[in-house]
């Protein structure tokens, strides 16, 4: 299908990691100019060497601290400076874990800057090169965690809820103008990370960290959550329809949260 992304422009934040770069890959795979943006030079240099082998030459990657508002700001300067309008922006980053109990007002704040504010900030900064392009769209990332309360991410899940409403609100706002803003709520996604942080939980199970039936059976144990695919997702999943409802190909899908998390019974 043609997603109507060659010569558009992405911007995608967190984009040299996990989903944010599978995400980045699967722009450039459609003919997409795409700009990550990230902390580590290191990740962000061989993304941008995978973008550009994947054709896409006009790639950028900008180091940006995504708590602080006048690197955020720097940031979209030197990308309108450079292409004058973007077309996609994709907001996936997120902070990580712990309990009510453990989680003090720093904790908290961190959780908020990092699930929250980073996109509203990131989503203000581009909004005037959005409204330069001839076709705009906004997808920001949540989590199925807001429908399925996990203890253990409380704080991120906060964060999560709250930019749902945040993208909800922003869908609406936007619409006089085709602006399209919509959320992507991931399940369990077997990502890099993911498998370096839960390998020695897993292996005490007998499992395979980076084997997505694996991490679900143990997902299943541990907190009682599977998926009825029976299986973890991978981040190209992800990519595929986050790329969709940041394309021109989606017209009408706006204001909606989407899971994507191999299947489960939401009320």
């Amino acid at each position: 299908m043609d997603l109507g992304l060659k010569g558009s422009a992405a911007v995608v934040t967190g984009g040299s990691k996990g989903m944010g770069r599978a995400i980045a890959e699967a722009f450039a795979d459609d003919g997409a100019k795409v700009a990550i943006l990230a902390r580590g030079a290191e990740a962000i240099d061989e993304t941008l060497t995978e973008l550009r082998r994947r054709g896409c030459p006009d790639a950028m990657g900008i180091s940006v601290d995504l708590t602080d508002p006048s690197s955020i700001d720097e940031a979209f300067a030197t990308i309108g400076d450079r292409w004058g309008a973007v077309n996609s922006l994709v907001n996936t980053l997120g902070p990580g874990d712990g309990t009510f109990d453990a989680l003090d007002d720093a904790g908290w704040d961190t959780a908020l800057q990092l699930g929250l504010m980073a996109a509203v900030r990131c989503t203000r900064a581009a909004l005037p090169l959005l409204r330069q392009a001839e076709w705009a769209r906004i997808v920001n990332f949540a989590a199925h965690s807001i429908q399925r309360q996990n203890p253990q991410i409380v704080a991120y899940t906060a964060s999560k809820a709250a930019l749902t409403s945040v993208s909800k609100n922003l869908a609406k706002s936007l619409a006089p103008e085709g602006i399209l803003v919509n959320t992507v709520s991931p399940g369990t996604i077997v990502t890099a990370s993911f498998t370096e942080n839960l390998d020695p939980f897993l292996k005490e199970d007998g499992l395979d960290s980076s084997n997505p039936v694996d991490v679900m059976t143990w997902i299943e144990k541990h907190f009682h959550q599977p998926a009825d695919l029976g299986r973890a997702g991978l981040p190209e999943e992800i990519a595929s329809i986050t790329v969709y409802l940041a394309s021109r190909r989606n017209g009408y899908v706006t204001g909606a949260n989407v899971n994507v998390d191999g299947g489960s019974d939401f009320i």
